[in-house]
């Protein structure tokens, strides 16, 4: 699995790429912020809702700080996804990199 930083994943954005960005933390934690585009689909909800991804689609992977999002690639490579990114640091380094002003939690 691939993994971006922040700066990286906004670059890449903004060069014209169009990955899944799917965000997998909480409700109330996409209610506070998320990252433009994203799709929420809650770690624990994933297996129940697998088939809303495309296998074959470029997708990333978002959580809180990197961890969930990192077992939630892993598990997504263990099925059949093939091009998988890891957004290390998570929407809390997003914020410190790419966008001072969304709220921190």
């Amino acid at each position: 699995m691939r993994q971006f930083r922040p700066a990286e994943l906004a670059a890449y954005l903004q060069a014209g790429h169009t990955p899944v960005l799917v965000d997998v933390r909480e409700p109330w934690e996409a209610e506070r912020c998320s990252i433009a585009g994203s799709v929420l689909i809650p770690m624990g909800e994933l297996t129940g809702r697998i088939q809303e991804l495309n296998p074959d689609a470029e997708t990333v992977v978002i959580c809180h700080h990197g961890v969930r999002s990192f077992h939630v690639a892993r598990y997504l490579e263990s099925v059949g996804f093939e091009n998988v990114i890891n957004l290390s640091g998570g929407v809390a380094a997003w914020a410190d990199e790419v966008d001072p002003a969304m709220p921190r939690y």
